[in-house]
């Protein structure tokens, strides 16, 4: 690999979500100030959705770094199962351990018991429920049946959906009606702007261990968000393999023609288009 090469630590951009090299550019600042503000309100639901590589998942892993003693988290990663399986998979993450052969009712007892021993001890929950879009219909029902469990003055649970489009689309049918209107707070994730993509890729040469001057010429810069449109995990796929281009070449500058030769080699990328440099 190129670390040596370029005086790196680790690599610069993976592509799976690592808190670590997080940057604050402008619409996943404003998503995370939409959820936490729905948590502050207490209220049951706040959606976020996004394209394929938006930087869901890293947006829901930040939220939950944020949080303090005071709450009880619970990540469910693959929401694709049916009610009774999402409520053991939910009962498993909030560390229920007898939960196993309870029919559903049961089970939303067990948790409703728990939820309300947090309650009392001053403590709140959260669950954070990723590529929601893949939720079967009778099982988002389910989830809004689980929203109901409350006291007089508190919801007992709190969740986050964070999921692609689609589940917009899932949510507008009419079996799902109740779950939409009970979600006061959403926000819809965008990629980066052209202004933000330099700064980003410094920030996570920085983290990598970068000390030395710009890598990518401002050309190739533009070039790159031409060819990626902003989506970050597009942007790491590009950026990464136009190293390698100029690692192979033995330079230490990115150019427009490695932007060019890695976008070639990337499915869903754009034509770059005439730049020069």
């Amino acid at each position: 690999m190129y670390l040596n090469h370029f005086g790196l630590t680790e690599l610069p951009f993976g592509i799976t979500p690592d808190t670590g090299f997080a940057y604050s550019v402008q619409h996943h600042q404003e998503a995370l100030n939409t959820l936490l503000l729905a948590l502050d309100a207490g209220e049951g639901f706040v959606k976020i959705t996004g394209e394929v590589g938006t930087g869901k998942t890293l947006l829901c892993r930040r939220l939950l770094q944020t949080l303090d003693e005071s709450w009880v988290s619970a990540y469910l990663p693959n929401p694709n199962l049916a009610p009774n399986t999402l409520f053991l998979a939910l009962a498993e993450e909030l560390g229920i351990d007898d939960a196993g052969g309870l029919d559903q009712y049961h089970l939303m007892r067990r948790i409703n018991h728990l939820l309300l021993a947090h309650a009392q001890m001053k403590k709140r929950v959260l669950v954070c429920i990723d590529e929601a879009q893949a939720m079967p219909l009778e099982t988002l029902e389910a989830l809004r049946l689980l929203s109901n469990l409350e006291t007089e003055k508190c919801k007992l649970l709190q969740i986050a959906l964070f999921g692609q489009p689609e589940l917009d689309e899932k949510l507008h049918r009419p079996e799902v009606r109740q779950l939409l209107q009970r979600i006061a707070f959403h926000y819809r994730l965008g990629g980066l702007k052209n202004s933000e993509i330099g700064n980003y890729l410094a920030h996570r040469l920085r983290v990598a261990g970068y000390r030395g001057e710009g890598l990518f010429t401002l050309a190739a810069i533009r070039a790159l968000y031409r060819a990626s449109g902003g989506t970050p995990r597009l942007i790491n796929i590009l950026a990464h393999k136009s190293l390698l281009s100029v690692f192979g070449e033995g330079r230490q500058l990115v150019k427009v023609r490695h932007i060019r030769m890695a976008r070639r080699d990337t499915e869903g990328a754009r034509r770059v288009g005439w730049f020069w440099g």
